[in-house]
């Protein structure tokens, strides 16, 4: 047990991230590939198998998990729906990975993976009970109850990015409109400055006016969605992961001016909200630690 290894990989919009890890969770090696533009299935899994060969010649590890940006079927094996990624849908991505890798392979929601790998080493070690939001290319994420991750009834939960927040909000891509994603992602604060993310923080930083309204408007928006899940979740933590988090500290004075206004006290006691800890780390272990425990 102690000489396994394992290949964990989060499969986003615009990189492939791997690690190959072993069985405590401690890096060993890693690898950044571009995902194939567009990243249509059949491309994608080419380079996924070609990434893992490249990361693990000697195949010293003897499975693989992958995090991926939507829902998988309850047995790990098909990516239900990638919203944000083309031509995907009910894509039997550990079926077409394992002749190629002759190793199992379980996939999972990215979110999922994020937060079993806060909770592993990240900020959320020690919690119960964690919600965990990814702000980037869409809003992701991935709940943890009594320490489990909830997958719900079919194994598509938790997509906390999906929630309506607005009835007459610009349309997502999940055929909902109004969606945290829709104002939350990049497209979401594209809408609210035509600055990237990191010009809008380094402006903040230096205390310029407009860049603290924008990232104060982000945060209500933020804060509204948080809002009603802490309603449904109550849960202990609050983690917020992806690109924008790097704001966290410009955004979260909204935030918990939302929170406070709209939840009730019983539902919010105890509550923290803080950035996750493992940046774009956090995915990839979290595929690996699936793969542990799934794959027996």
């Amino acid at each position: 047990m102690g000489d396994r290894q394992l290949i964990g990989i989060d499969l986003g919009g615009t990189a492939i991230k791997l690690g190959r890890f072993d069985a405590a969770g401690t890096l060993l090696a890693e690898l950044e590939v571009p995902t194939p533009q567009p990243a249509m299935p059949g491309a994608t899994v080419m380079a996924l198998a070609e990434a893992v060969s490249q990361l693990d010649p000697e195949r010293l590890a003897d499975r693989v998990g992958i995090g991926h940006p939507g829902p998988a079927d309850a047995a790990g094996r098909v990516a239900r729906v990638a919203i944000n990624l083309p031509g995907w849908l009910d894509v039997p991505l550990a079926d077409w990975l394992e002749p190629m890798l002759e190793r199992p392979v379980t996939c999972a929601n990215d979110g999922n993976c994020a937060v079993l790998g806060e909770h592993h080493s990240g900020a959320a070690q020690g919690c119960s009970d964690v919600l965990l939001l990814t702000l980037g290319t869409g809003v992701g994420g991935g709940v943890l109850l009594g320490g489990r991750l909830f997958t719900g009834h079919r194994g598509a939960a938790a997509e906390p990015g999906l929630i309506g927040i607005s009835p007459d909000g610009p349309p997502c891509n999940s055929g909902n409109r109004g969606s945290l994603e829709s104002f939350c992602s990049l497209r979401g604060l594209a809408r609210l400055s035509d600055l990237p993310p990191d010009e809008l923080c380094r402006r903040a930083d230096a205390g310029d006016a407009e860049a603290i309204a924008v990232w104060q408007r982000y945060g209500e928006l933020l804060g509204i969605g948080i809002s009603s899940l802490i309603y449904v979740l109550t849960p202990e933590l609050v983690l917020l992961g992806g690109g924008i988090s790097a704001a966290a500290d410009h955004v979260l004075p909204a935030v918990w001016e939302q929170v406070n206004d709209r939840v009730q006290a019983a539902s919010r006691e105890g509550l923290r909200i803080r950035r996750a800890a493992l940046g774009n780390g956090a995915g990839r272990l979290g595929a690996a630690l699936l793969a542990l425990d799934r794959l027996r």
